[in-house]
């Protein structure tokens, strides 16, 4: 019951006639001398005749919206709206004139003056009824917001809760002397927007020296305050804020302070600030008391909002800079990612995604998955993710790739046990082909232009950080146009529905976008049947259909690539025999195909790259070799031959360096020349590649 409602109830007759009465209805609707009984229920209570006739003809209870006051406020026009229920008495014996046909329960607001009267339900309306019923919000603008509405109206008629700004900017440092406040809620009984222009919501400020805000703040103490005209003008004067005074003029301010156990500063973290206007009783040392248990309890409250924001800002932010903040791909591959937290609580997880453009028109595509929620996840993905960087960089196969990766999982396994899976895929935008492997994880799905999608038969190995056998991989073409779609469990998977129940889902949502390859109405086709439409973006948003309303899901991590094969154009390979004569044509070749992409700036560089590259072959390597050239995000030379052993940087490169004189120079040169360069295994051998940047 709300300290703002009074219950009157009325016994009536067959005919109408008030026979009982509570005290509370003879002191609110008595408006004659001798009490109500014998009065007429329509003269109390105008427009009660017809419910009660109702009532009695029907059996049942009637309830309505009737004006009820005394007659002076009926006559004046101030009665109160009450809801009035009229519930039928069961029949009595002939003559019993003195039983009730009729109970009528009156419900009505109390009388302004009156609102504050009872201490035990001001008590009740605050820290039964309205405390527990916000207090377990962890948003703290909500919580303040929801503070403030329990407040007002049943403690004061307008109130506000500041609290100190290095509380709730945990980037702001405490400050010595009169810390600054934030008003974080404001709320008031007339709706009158003058308290919103005066004291604004998000406002920080340092009170004045000598103000009962400053007494509360430092002290940590309750400040009880009654202003008359002059201490209001007082106050605005010194705040600089003329309507202040108007606003405050004759109030009963009381100032609660909000204090934390473990604050590391003496005195309040903020305080909560409760007027009462002049027409409502002052607050007195009852007032104080009941005010100061709801600070008490409602310090609690902000106190783990405060650190459930922080803890929640520092994960969302670790997990923020671990996740890529960009894809770098070849020009020709489309490639859309999409993240989703498991669940608003918990907003950090071990689901992550990578696109790393590799030289020569390759990009690495990666998604994994580590077991559990939280920052510890987290952490753990971030070092995955490094060493995917590293082992992208080292030109490493997936297959070995993902075993450098178990090793790893292995290795911090010793110290927090963790396990996680990963598919991995290198595709060559030059040749149209992919290479995949999986530890442990989902297969990829593909879906080729106008055909039904399938999900690829990857070699199953363990996941990372289990150790228990090798890691395969398979290489296969594919045609261009095709999409590769890489995804986490929890897309298909949740605690109301099977696995292959979501694998069978996604799967048809591809299906859909082949079937409406071939009609003239297709992107409409997709989009009415859940696809999505022609975008990767909008393949993503169907792909996520029926999984955002799962409050039990796990984090999902998604990466979807439309593949291409770059411009045959941009690309020339040719075959060099085993001897010196194919240095000096491997210029030739190189000068005139970069005359051809008319970039004549590169043809002296690239000529001496391409001639260093060709010799290194030929003298370590023995057999042809094969000279490729590729136009892609830059210049790339690269020499494949049949030996698997990786070149040396021997020397330092001085021009006094004995062991330079006559060999050794040419990955010296190289490294000057080119912006990077690296060694990658081929299925043959290897092949050493440089990269200028174009001009």
């Amino acid at each position: 019951m709300e300290s703002s409602t009074r219950i009157l109830l009325l016994g009536l007759d067959s005919a109408g006639s008030v026979i009982q009465s509570d005290r509370n209805a003879e002191a609110l609707l008595a408006g004659r001398p001798g009490g109500l009984r014998g009065a007429s229920l329509e003269d109390v209570v105008p427009g009660g005749a017809a419910p009660l006739a109702e009532a009695l003809r029907s059996g049942r209870e009637r309830t309505v919206m009737l004006p009820v006051g005394s007659a002076a406020e009926r006559e004046s026009g101030v009665a109160r709206e009450a809801v009035v229920t009229v519930h039928p008495m069961s029949p009595v014996a002939p003559g019993a004139s003195a039983c009730p046909a009729a109970l009528a329960v009156i419900r009505m607001p109390a009388p302004l003056t009156d609102r504050f009267v009872d201490p035990a339900v001001t008590r009740r309306a605050l820290l039964e009824d309205g405390l527990p019923r916000v207090g377990a919000t962890l948003d703290l603008d909500l919580l303040a917001r929801g503070l403030m509405d329990v407040l007002v109206p049943h403690f004061c008629n307008s109130g506000a809760l500041l609290l100190v700004e290095s509380l709730v900017d945990a980037e702001e440092p405490p400050a010595s002397g009169t810390p600054p406040l934030r008003r974080m809620a404001l709320a008031s009984d007339d709706g009158d927007s003058a308290w919103h222009a005066a004291f604004p919501i998000g406002e920080v400020l340092v009170y004045p020296a000598g103000t009962p805000h400053e007494r509360c703040v430092l002290t940590g103490e309750p400040v009880l305050t009654v202003f008359g005209g002059e201490d209001a003008a007082q106050l605005a004067e010194k705040w600089g804020r003329p309507p202040v005074a108007d606003l405050l003029k004759g109030t009963s301010m009381l100032l609660l302070p909000v204090r934390l156990d473990d604050s590391d500063r003496p005195g309040a973290a903020g305080f909560f600030v409760c007027t009462r206007d002049t027409a409502h009783r002052p607050f007195d040392a009852y007032d104080i008391e009941i005010g100061m248990e709801f600070a008490a309890r409602a310090a609690r409250s902000v106190d783990g909002a405060r650190r459930y924001g922080r803890e929640r800002a520092t994960a969302l932010t670790l997990q923020r800079s671990l996740l890529p903040t960009g894809l770098s791909a070849p020009s020709s591959v489309q490639v859309h990612h999409r993240y989703l937290p498991g669940s608003r609580l918990v907003e950090v997880g071990g689901d992550w995604y990578e696109s790393i453009a590799l030289p020569g028109g390759r990009v690495a595509l990666v998604v994994g998955d580590v077991a559990g929620h939280g920052v510890r996840a987290a952490v753990t993905m971030g070092r995955l993710r490094t060493a995917i960087h590293t082992l992208a960089g080292l030109d490493l196969p997936p297959a070995e790739a993902l075993e450098r990766l178990d090793l790893l999982m292995s290795t911090l396994g010793e110290r927090e046990p963790h396990f996680a899976t990963c598919a991995y895929v290198v595709y060559d935008a030059v040749s149209g082909r992919c290479e995949v492997a999986s530890a442990g994880h989902l297969p990829p799905l593909l879906a080729a232009p106008g055909a039904p999608a399938t999900y690829l038969d990857v070699p199953p190995s363990p996941p990372l950080g289990v150790g228990d056998g090798p890691v395969a991989s398979r290489e296969f073409a594919v045609e261009d146009g095709t999409l590769l779609f890489l995804y986490t469990d929890g897309l298909v998977e949740n605690r109301g529905r099977d696995i292959d129940d979501g694998l069978a889902r996604l799967r048809r949502v591809f299906d859909r976008r082949a079937e409406a390859a071939g009609r003239e109405d297709g992107p409409a086709y997709v989009r009415a049947h859940g696809g999505g439409g022609a975008s990767l973006q909008d393949l993503c948003d169907g792909a996520l259909g029926g999984v955002y309303d799962d409050r039990h899901r796990d984090d999902i991590a998604m990466l979807v690539a439309r593949l291409r094969r770059i411009p045959e154009s941009h690309h020339v390979s040719w075959e060099l025999p085993a001897e010196a004569a194919a240095v000096r044509r491997a210029r030739g070749l190189v000068r005139d195909r970069l005359a051809r992409w008319e970039l004549p700036e590169l043809a002296d560089s690239t000529a001496l790259l391409a001639s260093e590259l060709v010799t290194n072959a030929i003298r370590h390597a023995g057999g042809r070799v094969t000279l490729r050239l590729v136009r892609e995000g830059g210049l790339l030379c690269e020499v494949q031959d049949s030996s698997d052993g990786r070149p040396r940087v021997r020397g330092t490169f001085e021009s006094d360096d004995a062991v330079l004189t006559e060999t050794g120079r040419g990955l010296h040169v190289v490294g000057r020349l080119a912006r990077r360069w690296g060694v990658r295994r081929t299925a043959t051998g290897k092949a050493v590649w440089c990269e200028q940047a174009l001009p």
